[in-house]
């Protein structure tokens, strides 16, 4: 029976290689990230795409560094055409602002590539319940299977 695949948004990558933070809820998420990189990563087929890589690039060098790193064993998804016309479907009806676009992308290329779950922290506008149904109809309609949007929190046990 072939592995669950997931796709890793850039949360996932930031949280598992950033400094300790001090605000608690983020210091608790942070912990819950590397518990599941530890205990259940093998557990699944990892994919990341070059949107996700521009991502984790930015910022502090050493940081980065680290994140590229970390990503650098995981299979990368291609960009086709019908992911960018699909994003740019879930820009416009999810009302997406220009600085947030790139979460149309990722989802895009989860559902393009028939990922199981779109692993994210991003609560704004990917791991949503209110977006989500949007985001679920969207993807139908274009004829899509919506990948599950979770924590890492959610996929810890098995």
């Amino acid at each position: 029976m072939p592995k669950p695949r997931v796709y890793l948004e850039t949360t996932i990558a930031s949280y598992l290689v950033a400094r300790p933070s001090r605000e608690v809820v983020i210091a608790g998420r942070q912990e819950v990230t590397r518990q599941w990189w530890s205990s259940r990563r093998n557990d699944f087929d990892l994919f990341v795409s070059e949107a996700v890589i521009v991502e984790v690039a930015a910022g502090d060098a050493e940081l980065s560094a680290r994140r590229i790193e970390l990503l650098a064993e995981v299979a990368s998804l291609d960009l086709r055409p019908e992911t960018v016309s699909l994003a740019a479907n879930l820009e416009r009806r999810l009302s997406l602002p220009e600085r947030s676009r790139t979460d149309a992308l990722h989802i895009a290329l989860a559902a393009g590539h028939g990922m199981d779950y779109l692993m994210t922290w991003n609560f704004k506008h990917l791991a949503n319940a209110a977006k989500r149904l949007v985001i679920e109809s969207i993807l139908k309609d274009a004829g899509y299977v919506p990948p599950t949007i979770c924590t890492p929190e959610e996929l810890l046990e098995p």
